[in-house]
């Protein structure tokens, strides 16, 4: 909506810094929901402590968890319980981070995704 372009969130400009999680949520969210054929929905558990980024839910109703780090900081508790309570068939993270496969999830940078599901 702001109409930023991604390399101000990426290199991180000063005004920018506080919000940079926020923005990087927020590029993201826009990237999915432009795809019509996807449903996004946010997901907290029950006591509120934990939070998915996005949850998306395809054409043939299999349901994606989406993680956004705006660093290269990895650390996502929260996504790391979903995924371990909830055994989804894919998972995604998007960081600063090279892309990565790992047996749970799977990494793509940031800048280069595309989220073609």
């Amino acid at each position: 909506m702001s109409q930023l372009n991604s390399r101000v969130i990426v290199d991180g400009d000063a005004v920018f810094t506080e919000f940079k999680g926020a923005l990087a949520e927020q590029y993201v969210f826009q990237q999915l929901t432009e795809n019509e054929n996807l449903l996004v929905r946010y997901f907290t558990f029950d006591n509120s402590k934990y939070e998915i980024d996005f949850l998306v839910q395809t054409e043939n109703n299999q349901i994606i968890p989406i993680e956004v780090k705006s660093g290269v900081n990895l650390t996502a508790n929260s996504f790391q319980l979903f995924c371990q309570k909830f055994k989804p068939a894919k998972a995604i993270r998007t960081s600063l981070a090279d892309y990565k496969k790992e047996e749970v999830m799977t990494n793509i940078p940031f800048i280069r995704n595309k989220f073609g599901f």
